[in-house]
């Protein structure tokens, strides 16, 4: 435990800081005790003032039961405390947002539910973080059911969301709209869904999903509701069969998935191919063969070039939400976060630059601006 990652990590990654000095008995009168009691006090007679007087405006929870932490399962709420207090630090250092990290003991849907309307009163916004499907579907749609508040389950929404950014990025760099593709998205999880609903929102010519089973279609037996909706959603020509097959002639690869594609597959799709690849450490198509066949190649690492990273969208999603004190976060506003990603692009668009670096402090600003903007035309705004 003595590599530079332990250390980077011993007492952890992030703090609470004082913003207001606390000096003298005058200091402690104002900030305590009892000064404080005249904010209770407007607060309990104006709800309203909440996010005026308090730390609510600016913060959200990061929530996990520690049952899908990255690509390491379902190693617990303790194990996944440093993957959350990761997220927190990325909010503040890419949006401008305090974060909370919350684990919560329990795989109980209803406990996790209930427990996260209690906490709800001192947060602007839940981030649900690391939570297996399907139970993470369930989870957010009863929580935006239940709260006020925007509710955005990110290995959901925001990987969506940057898939997006850079899909229409490719897909102008090849002369073509999002319109003209057919896309085969591998893995029916929490990010497959997200990603396969957001390109059908945006108007992708097809797209055929699939599991480990391989493609959903509405003559297979044995699927979840989740999957029974989906193939009732995508796959318009009736594709049946394996992945391998799907891509034959098809302009689009998406892997959300730890299954690696056969190189020979890979060669069957059609010429300009647009291959994102995701699953990390090890992408289900690695750079090296995709760039044989594909005119654009993206991992989730960022170790090549094109990384397909949530960062760029979720400080700017929540950013934009807090600004406006959002109600919900809406598919509008999601849509708009992936085409704000996308400008920052711009003319400087390339095979190896269909997406902006995380470090592009563009990224962030314009995310929130796009975000806010749609709450306002889409009547959850409150500010």
């Amino acid at each position: 435990m003595d590599s530079p990652v332990f250390a980077l990590h011993r007492g952890g990654k992030i703090e609470v800081v004082s913003k207001v000095p606390v000096a003298d008995r005058d200091d402690l009168s104002l900030a305590y005790t009892p000064g404080v009691a005249e904010v209770c006090l407007a607060i309990a007679e104006t709800p309203e003032l909440v996010h005026e007087f308090t730390w609510k405006a600016s913060t959200v929870a990061v929530v996990t039961d520690g049952t899908a932490v990255l690509g390491l399962g379902d190693i617990g709420p303790a194990a996944a405390l440093p993957v959350m207090e990761g997220k927190a630090l990325l909010f503040k250092q890419f949006g401008g947002v305090d974060a909370v990290p919350i684990c919560l003991d329990s795989k109980d849907c209803d406990h996790i539910v209930e427990t996260v309307v209690r906490i709800a009163p001192a947060f602007g916004g839940i981030n649900l973080e690391d939570i297996s499907a399907p139970r993470c579907f369930e989870i957010e749609d009863r929580l935006k059911e239940r709260l006020d508040i925007p509710v955005f389950h990110d290995d959901q929404h925001g990987t969506a969301i940057v898939v997006l950014a850079a899909l229409r990025n490719a897909a102008r760099l090849t002369g073509r709209t999002l319109g003209d593709l057919r896309a085969v998205v591998s893995g029916a999880g929490a990010a497959g869904v997200a990603c396969t609903k957001i390109l059908l929102e945006a108007g992708i010519g097809d797209v055929a999903m699939a599991d480990s089973k391989g493609l959903l279609h509405e003559g297979r037996s044995g699927m979840t509701a989740v999957k029974m909706e989906m193939a009732g959603l995508t796959n318009k020509v009736g594709l049946v069969g394996t992945i391998e097959e799907a891509l034959a002639g098809a302009d689009v690869y998406i892997g959300v998935s730890s299954g690696q594609v056969a190189d020979d597959a890979v060669a069957t799709m059609a010429p300009d191919a647009i291959i994102f690849a995701l699953a990390n450490p090890n992408p289900e198509i690695h750079p090296d063969v995709g760039r044989k066949y594909a005119r654009v190649m993206a991992t989730g690492r960022s170790d090549f070039p094109n990384q397909i990273n949530n960062v760029l969208a979720f400080p700017g999603v929540f950013r934009g939400a807090l600004d406006v004190r959002a109600s919900a976060i809406t598919e509008r506003m999601k849509l708009a976060a992936a085409g704000a990603i996308a400008a920052v692009v711009g003319d400087d668009l390339a095979e190896e630059y269909v997406v902006p670096s995380v470090f592009d402090e563009r990224v962030g600003p314009a995310v929130a601006d796009a975000v806010a903007a749609a709450a306002r035309e889409d009547g959850v705004a409150r500010r």
